[in-house]
């Protein structure tokens, strides 16, 4: 059926191929269903996930959807219209697929392999003479075919986007609760987010200034850089006290790798500090949270680099600033001393004697050099020199906080 007309009867030799393609679709009508099958066993012969669906999705959906793309387009081929409606089950089914998890590739692997399926039965039942009508159904084709990939992957990522949004703010939600004290079971459920016995809890501090803006900024930055870090899911909210992202505890024991995740800059320059506290259960992240954001506030207002602090790293100021929760930590700084009681007398003797290490050794009945030594080794054991000025405060601070306890 191959016009030899020349090109000013092209309109003719249109017409002609037309319908010799609408002939063709007419003899691959009665494939349907054969097609169908064929495509199922192609797409499990080249996705080897494929399997894994389930089967309801597999053999009715998928074959469903197949047989509905297949008459349509035989359909079309044969003169039917295409209206907005023969595209509604293909851009529900993307939405299903994208609920159900089923990866954007897979998807249109689908169509693919499809349209795969349908031009080789469609050459198959062209006959000779019939080249020009192939061209035009291949034309045609691949015009269906952009139209409905096009609306699959439109449907598929709206879904994806509104499932990730309302994601996002039930994280914020079960965040929310945390740190206010209220249950989170349920959404943590709903959603499938696995809760932590104990939680890490940080509060990001930016310099004075900084603004709500930078600050949203800055905490997508960190959610994205801790997301799968400890074996879970970054929790973060932005309230009246800050940035907070709430890790599970076992974090704490990464403090090497969580400092530059947190502190290192990012493309706005920003650079942050971090008070970090534990929770010893859901039920005291609240506490966890003000300790995690007075811990921040000391280290920026104290002067403090960027970085991550802890309690014991800002311990005096925190303890001065009136902190009765510190006073047991404070008080333990002497726990080292226990067993040592001359360490403990030489430490309150050098205090008591104004750091002057030869009126403590003559108060001692010492060398002066047995101070010097004794005093090196309480710095060896509790970390903290006495003979530093933070020092002097810390120690006398412990040992009042000894003698009323």
């Amino acid at each position: 059926m191959t016009c030899h007309n020349p090109c000013h009867d092209r309109g003719r030799c249109a017409i002609t191929a037309r319908r010799a393609a609408a002939e063709i679709a007419a003899r691959c009508e009665g494939q349907v269903n054969r097609l169908a099958r064929e495509l199922a066993e192609r797409h499990f012969a080249v996705l080897p996930d494929y399997d894994e669906l389930p089967g309801d999705m597999r053999d009715l959906e998928i074959a469903g959807t197949a047989r509905v793309a297949i008459r349509q387009f035989l359909h079309t081929a044969m003169g039917a219209p295409v209206g907005e409606d023969d595209l509604r089950l293909f851009r529900e089914r993307a939405a299903q697929r994208a609920e159900e998890g089923v990866d954007l590739a897979v998807l249109v692997r689908t169509y693919l392999i499809g349209a795969e399926v349908v031009w080789d039965a469609v050459c198959a039942a062209a006959r000779p003479g019939e080249e020009e009508a192939l061209l035009w159904l291949a034309r045609h084709q691949l015009r269906g075919l952009r139209r409905v990939v096009g609306e699959v992957v439109e449907a598929y990522q709206n879904e994806r986007a509104a499932i990730l949004a309302e994601r996002r703010e039930a994280l914020r939600e079960v965040a929310r609760a945390l740190l206010t004290g209220e249950s989170a079971r349920a959404t943590a459920a709903r959603f499938g987010i696995p809760l932590a016995p104990a939680y890490l809890v940080l509060n990001l501090r930016l310099p004075d200034g900084a603004g709500p803006v930078v600050e949203r900024r800055v905490l997508r930055r960190v959610r994205a850089r801790l997301e799968g870090f400890a074996e879970g899911t970054p929790l973060t909210l932005l309230d009246a006290r800050g940035a907070h992202v709430l890790l599970p505890a076992s974090a704490a024991g990464r403090r090497a790798e969580l400092d530059p995740l947190l502190t290192d800059p990012g493309a706005g320059g920003e650079r942050v500090i971090v008070g970090a506290a534990g929770s010893r259960g859901t039920a005291d992240v609240p506490q966890a949270a003000d300790r995690a954001a007075r811990i921040a506030r000391i280290a920026q207002a104290t002067g403090r680099p960027p970085g991550v602090y802890e309690l014991p790293d800002v311990l005096l100021d925190y303890h001065l600033s009136g902190s009765p929760d510190s006073a047991p930590q404070v008080a333990g700084l002497l726990a080292p001393l226990e067993g040592r009681p001359e360490l403990l007398a030489t430490l309150r003797a050098f205090l008591d004697c104004d750091l002057d290490r030869r009126r403590t050794a003559r108060a001692l009945a010492v060398h002066p050099n047995t101070v010097d030594n004794r005093l090196a080794r309480t710095a060896e054991l509790t970390g903290v020199d006495p003979r530093t000025t933070r020092g002097t405060v810390l120690y006398a601070a412990a040992l009042t906080l000894r003698q009323l306890d």
